[in-house]
């Protein structure tokens, strides 16, 4: 997507060799045009896949997944990554850990909103080292529902995530997928 790539060139910051910032579009402000165009390649990469459900996790996924699960015309269900008064028994939970924030979390769904007739669409913000995507691909196959496959805005394609991912046997479609951050420059792989 090469809106998306020139968004990450204008506003995106390199914080170090494996830390981007795009939080005026994707993680703290959001760019609901860009998320629109974003959803409609999703949906448009996963059309044939007969998907009943959209999972990400809490927060930055959110915006994404709803614009695809909009023009797949299903529902949303966002992982939490903290406990809630409501959200209490009868879960999926699996373990993640973040490398940007430095923390391990719990992340859950209730049971209600998933099930083994489920065809669902795993949808996140970033893949690097590929444990959220593992999370919530861990929490599908608690359900016995089936993974269509992975959707990622944007990939650190110089680390694992995906080949930790399609190891498991599934499919990966990042819309930009970032070679390097070396010396504060954003390069894409070539498609």
């Amino acid at each position: 997507m090469e809106r998306l790539k020139q968004k990450i060139i204008n506003e995106g910051k390199v914080l170090s060799d494996s830390v981007l910032k795009v939080d005026s579009f994707l993680n703290h402000q959001i760019d609901p045009v860009l998320m629109q165009e974003v959803g409609e390649e999703f949906a448009s990469r996963f059309q044939d896949e007969r998907i009943t459900k959209v999972l990400t996790l809490e927060s930055s996924g959110i915006a994404p997944s709803v614009m695809t699960a909009l023009r797949l015309g299903v529902p949303t269900i966002f992982a939490r990554k903290r406990k809630s008064l409501t959200l209490i028994d009868h879960l999926y939970s699996a373990e993640v850990y973040s490398y940007t924030k430095q923390e391990s979390n719990t992340i859950s769904i209730s049971k209600d909103y998933i099930t083994h007739d489920d065809v669902v669409l795993v949808i996140d913000d970033f893949l690097a080292n590929g444990q959220a995507a593992l999370g919530l691909i861990d929490m599908v196959k608690q359900s016995g529902a089936t993974l269509a496959g992975v959707g990622i805005v944007i990939e650190k394609g110089f680390q694992n995530g995906r080949k930790l991912i399609e190891q498991e046997g599934f499919r990966v479609e990042s819309l930009a997928i970032v070679s390097s951050l070396e010396n504060g420059k954003v390069t894409f792989k070539e498609d």
